[in-house]
């Protein structure tokens, strides 16, 4: 099956798409991901030096969703964190799914619950202390997501102590993407891409060691 912009995408993830987007493959990733985080991190600290101190968490598109699922659900101390193109509200990708089920989501009462539970604009209240936190928007991004973006910085102003802690930066051309797709084989990084990590690198770099 071809996505809506005619490039091929994953066969598991047409399958599950086709079972149900939301319920079978956008929920459950998000979920899932989010409860491995301890014992990954846990994992990665026996490799490597560093300390048990807060850490700062980088998450983007769906890894996005995972990023918030992390700092809303989790004990683990959040220094800082930076989302780019991120999935703030589940039911915005829904609709961009279509293309790889081949069909018109199907929205049951189970969904619909499922997608409010995964709606970090209204979730931001469950940060009784948001950490800082940057949001990188693609100038081409999906309009929804853009959106759900912009609306997640303003609520999260609007709660934090400092609210030129939270911050947003529009990347000019940049899609949701980071690489060519269907993105599966090493390529070099396209200029986009690497603008975004310079900035990302830089904010990280100011708020975890200044």
């Amino acid at each position: 099956m071809r996505r809506a912009d005619g490039r091929r995408a994953p066969d598991a993830v047409v399958a599950l798409a086709r079972e149900d987007a939301l319920l079978a493959f956008l929920a459950p990733f998000t979920r899932q991901a989010a409860a491995e985080f301890p014992a990954a991190l846990a994992a990665l600290r026996e490799q490597l030096p560093v300390d048990d101190g807060p850490i700062g968490v980088l998450g983007a598109s769906l890894g996005g969703a995972v990023a918030l699922q992390v700092l809303t659900a989790s004990e683990i101390p959040i220094r800082a964190v930076a989302l780019v193109n991120p999935a703030v509200r589940i039911r915005s990708v829904v609709g961009l799914v279509d293309g790889l089920a081949g069909h018109p989501y199907r929205w049951t009462e189970q969904a619909h619950r499922t997608a409010d539970e995964l709606d970090f604009v209204a979730r931001a209240a469950d940060l009784a202390a948001p950490p800082p936190l940057l949001l990188v928007s693609g100038e081409r991004d999906h309009p929804d997501l853009r959106a759900d973006a912009a609306a997640l910085v303003d609520v999260l102003r609007g709660r934090h102590a400092h609210p030129d802690a939270v911050e947003l930066v529009t990347v000019p051309d940049l899609a949701h993407p980071l690489a060519d797709e269907p993105g599966l084989e090493p390529a070099p990084q396209l200029p986009v891409a690497r603008a975004v990590d310079d900035i990302v690198t830089t904010w990280f770099h100011r708020r975890l060691t200044g």
